[in-house]
């Protein structure tokens, strides 16, 4: 039987991790590297930084600490990819070790302790604390990329203007249990 809770998690991280790659789409290497200054981060060292987490928080999940003796946070912050290839392999790397830690897990997982920095949390908080760090960090991704594109941009979500005709469109079907993310 299907876990309709990990079902469910697994949508929301999927939604985040599909606005990522569609600014990522829209933009070149050197795109990637803009910060809007010194103490800004660009594109690729936010992935860098996303994907240290995750490899950190998601390794070996239910047993170790989240914060791995191994992780090097402070260079995360360092630009270091040399073409977009690999801030993309990087970010796809970051993204399975995340689904394979979460996708196995149980009802019963839910309550189980794991720790961060020596603080327990549930497993469910852990989770909804990665829901919150992933989208934080996603959105100033798509905001970067929306200031590079500018007119260029292609929209992720409702363009500006056109919120009528698009609750029209959903309001024009059957009411029924789905989720928001099935038909992207």
């Amino acid at each position: 039987m299907e876990n309709t809770y990990i079902s469910a998690i697994k949508k929301q991280f999927d939604y985040y991790k599909l606005v990522g790659d569609k600014t990522f789409e829209q933009l070149t290497f050197q795109d990637m590297q803009w910060a809007p200054n010194e103490t800004s981060n660009s594109i690729s060292v936010i992935v860098k930084h996303m994907v240290g987490n995750m490899l950190s928080r998601w390794t070996i999940f239910l047993t170790e600490d989240g914060e791995k003796e191994w992780r090097q946070r402070d260079q995360e912050f360092e630009q270091s990819y040399t073409n977009k290839a690999e801030i993309i392999a990087a970010w796809e790397k970051g993204w399975t070790c995340l689904f394979d830690a979460i996708l196995p897990l149980t009802e019963s997982d839910m309550n189980r302790i794991v720790y961060i920095r020596n603080e327990g949390h549930l497993v469910s908080e852990a989770i909804f604390r990665q829901l919150g760090h992933y989208p934080y960090h996603i959105g100033q991704i798509a905001y970067l990329g929306k200031i590079l594109k500018s007119n260029d941009w292609k929209s992720l979500s409702i363009p500006k203007g056109n919120s009528t005709t698009y609750n029209k469109e959903k309001f024009s079907k059957e009411k029924g249990q789905r989720h928001f993310t099935d038909n992207l």
